[in-house]
């Protein structure tokens, strides 16, 4: 028996049978056939002059029509572009065809970016010689770059933003004179706890982290304890009870602390905040005193604006940062007024607060802006929390001024309107066409931006991610004031 013959591989470019699967085919078929392997199909002769062309993509016939035959390719190009087209007209007749992305200049500025292929045909009898060049319109996909580099830029922010809100939690749980803990709703175990719970439990905090609560409690304290634990898992909130720190010595000197709780979620998880504060005979108040008067000169001496008001808004204290931001001489002046005199949209942001905090308890990094006596905007995050535990209960505000942090995160974007409704306002005040070209002017400016930010000032790779020529790209750059562009200087 005769070995079989390996079968035989292909070559790049070629048919396997092209005399017989290709036999009878006339000019008209072969033309519809090159029309439909590309978007863009040229017909040019050895001097890269085009005799004729088709189109696969309607949108691009209607915007190229036939004002390219009879030019020379290489002038339809942007000049970065033309040593690629004459690497293409001198493309090998055989294997495999290499695509190079070329962009093309409209009259109007424009650019089309474009990626090619050539094969060229030998000369057959009275048939001169001739290349065909394959395009593929590469708008799509420089658009589709284009958000995703947007996207990423977003994510990039809203992670250090979540960064900085981490740290700020992370600083006042260990800070807190309060005895904190977090407890898993579910097991009941420890997840943290800051060193003032551990100081009052006796254990060091990578100790207590595990145990199950309630610990460190009398007999009696830890029913109670636990009772109080089960109602806040079912209702959500409960009214804090007292209990008893356990002792060691055995002495009829009991320690009193005072402990509530709350549910919240987080990652899809039911978690309790605990709090243990001390209080009741037997207690020494010398240190708890001292450490409230702490947070008092803490808080007045914040760099964040902190306002305390009634349930309604009102406001009742509010630190030295604060009335500085409302511009304001003292606080005495602010008692009694609605915060809303000077926060955001006058009976809109306020609303919004005091709604999502009767049904959450706090709100964090609300964004809006904080509107000074004498008319000075300020963009500020506010973050807020109700003490249900004050007799009455207190809303607690911070309000960071956040506008220095956007000028350095989106220079351009300060410029930019926040919402369609303020472009609207604008409607019979300003020329239509002075809206539309300024908002078109600030949207380039910041996709350059972003464009060089993501390439690290490579301004080659910012043009080939914003879909441009370098030349545009350094045209766009003189007009809008980026960057150090001397005559003849690139990067």
């Amino acid at each position: 028996m005769k070995p079989r013959k390996p079968a035989r591989v292909p070559s790049a470019g070629e048919f396997q049978r092209p005399a017989t699967s290709l036999a009878g085919l006339d000019a008209g078929a072969v033309a519809s056939l090159l029309s439909t392997a590309a978007d863009l199909t040229l017909v040019l002769d050895p001097d890269g002059v085009v005799l004729d062309m088709a189109f696969g993509d309607a949108a691009l016939a209607a915007e190229i029509g036939d004002r390219w035959i009879g030019r020379r390719w290489i002038d339809t190009v942007s000049p970065e572009s033309q040593s690629k087209v004459s690497v293409l007209l001198a493309a090998p007749a055989t294997g495999a065809m290499r695509w190079r992305h070329i962009s093309h200049q409209g009259t109007d500025g424009s650019t089309l970016a474009m990626s090619y292929a050539a094969r060229p045909m030998a000369a057959s009898g009275r048939h001169p010689a001739r290349v065909f060049a394959f395009g593929r319109d590469q708008r799509s996909t420089t658009a589709l770059q284009q958000r995703l580099v947007e996207a990423q830029l977003s994510v990039e922010r809203d992670y250090g933003r979540f960064r900085q809100a981490e740290l700020r939690y992370r600083h006042l749980f260990q800070m807190a004179g309060e005895a904190v803990l977090v407890v898993d709703a579910g097991t009941g175990r420890v997840l943290e706890a800051n060193p003032a719970a551990a100081t009052m439990m006796g254990l060091p905090a990578e100790k207590l982290v595990g145990q199950t609560f309630p610990l460190g409690l009398t007999p009696r304290s830890t029913a109670v304890v636990a009772s109080l634990l089960a109602t806040v898992r079912r209702a959500g909130r409960a009214e804090a009870v007292m209990a008893e720190l356990a002792s060691a010595e055995k002495t009829p000197v009991r320690t009193a602390v005072r402990v509530s709780a709350t549910l919240f979620h987080q990652d899809q998880a039911h978690l309790l905040l605990v709090r243990l504060t001390l209080g009741g005979s037997g207690l020494p108040q010398a240190p708890l005193a001292a450490e409230s008067a702490m947070l008092l000169q803490l808080a007045q001496a914040s760099p964040d604006g902190l306002v305390v008001t009634d349930l309604d808004g009102q406001v009742l204290a509010a630190n030295a940062e604060f009335v500085s931001l409302c511009q304001m001489t003292n606080a005495d002046q602010m008692r009694g007024q609605s915060l809303d005199r000077w926060l955001g949209r006058s009976g809109v942001d306020l609303g919004v607060l005091l709604s999502n905090l009767r049904q959450r308890s706090a709100v964090k990094l609300f964004a809006t802006t904080l509107r000074g006596e004498f008319g000075v905007s300020t963009e500020v995050e506010i973050s807020a929390a109700m003490v249900t535990q004050a007799d009455p209960p207190v809303l607690g505000f911070t309000i960071r001024d956040v506008g220095r942090r956007l000028q350095a995160e989106a220079g351009a974007m300060q410029s930019l309107p926040r919402s369609v409704n303020q472009l609207t306002e604008l409607v019979g005040r300003v020329p239509m066409k002075d809206i539309v070209s300024e908002t078109t002017d600030l949207i380039e400016k910041r996709c350059i931006e972003a464009a060089l930010e993501l390439t690290r000032d490579n301004r080659a790779s910012a043009a080939e991610i914003l879909g441009l020529s370098r030349q545009s790209l350094y045209v766009k750059l003189r007009r809008f004031g980026m960057g150090d562009l001397g005559p003849g200087v690139e990067k």
